[in-house]
């Protein structure tokens, strides 16, 4: 076993300097960050909309959901145009307020540039051998994809877009990324909620990740729908640690894996080392209904 290296790897994924990024407010409720380079770009160009004050960067919006997700809109289509936004998918995701109540939603691409806090739902696939042996179902992302190619994923990650439930977004990604059936997965039950958060290129990613477990039986395999997932490898718990160790996971999947191998109790007596760094990350009350339902 690698605790140490398992351990090394998780402080390199999540410590960082947050005094980098200014505190973002939106509608006068803090909901981001902002790197230096954003808050440059914002002031200069959007200054009738944004307004550096001594606790942040204030975005002024009013108005209800619509109007506050139009007016947000509209000043990301001016950034798309500059060409200071990639990967636009014409995809939203929705901005939610720290006790659930969803404040607007906007293009998934600005999310990251405003330290915005996005959902996604993951899924670890599990299947335990005749002799006993529990192996884990990973996916390798394909070649061609823009984000993090050929790396390796849970049995199956992705975001939840505007207006869609968690649980329809389980079954949605269930399918398209592993072939699994909605009736599989309609009545599965959380094991966590878990924040990942880290800087990137395009600002901050900060999103929490819905986990859940399925095992599978000996005769089930996930199958690829959409072509994001080259192949789903069935492997020993040994080499998901290997794996994480030498870096091979997308960081979100690797704290899902990690947190998957801790309920398995992978590291036997040295369980509680890694669960305590894990601790920092899991859900805590404050996004109560939003992070359970």
């Amino acid at each position: 076993m690698q605790v140490d290296g398992v351990l090394g790897y998780l402080a390199k994924i999540t410590r960082f300097d947050r005094s980098a990024f200014t505190p973002l407010f939106i509608a006068g409720q803090p909901m981001g960050c902002v790197n230096q380079v954003w808050l440059a770009r914002l002031l200069e160009s959007e200054a009738a909309l944004f307004r550096l004050q001594a606790d942040g960067l204030h975005c002024t919006v009013e108005g209800d959901y619509a109007a506050i997700s139009h007016q947000l809109d509209q000043a990301a289509k001016r950034w798309q145009a500059a060409g200071w936004l990639n990967g636009w998918r014409n995809e939203n995701f929705t901005a939610f307020l720290p006790d659930a109540t969803p404040l607007f939603e906007l293009e998934r691409a600005a999310f990251r540039p405003l330290g915005l806090t996005s959902r996604a739902v993951h899924l670890n696939g599990l299947t335990r051998l005749p002799d006993g042996e529990v192996r884990m179902w990973l996916g390798r992302r394909s070649p061609d994809k823009a984000v993090d190619p050929n790396r390796m994923d849970n049995m199956m990650g992705g975001g939840i877009a505007a207006g869609e439930s968690i649980e329809l977004a389980l079954e949605r990604e269930g399918w398209e990324e592993a072939g699994i059936p909605a009736d599989k997965l309609e009545l599965l039950p959380q094991t966590g909620v878990l924040l990942a958060e880290r800087p990137v290129q395009r600002g901050l990613h900060r999103e929490w990740l819905h986990v859940y477990d399925l095992w599978l039986s000996g005769k089930e395999e996930p199958c690829n729908q959409d072509g994001e997932v080259a192949e789903h490898v069935c492997v020993p718990l040994a080499e998901v640690e290997n794996l994480l160790v030498a870096e091979r996971f997308m960081i979100d999947a690797a704290l899902v894996a990690i947190d998957c191998l801790l309920r398995l109790q992978y590291w036997g007596p040295h369980n509680q080392q890694v669960a305590d760094v894990m601790a920092d990350l899991r859900f805590q009350p404050g996004f109560a209904e939003h992070a359970a339902h």
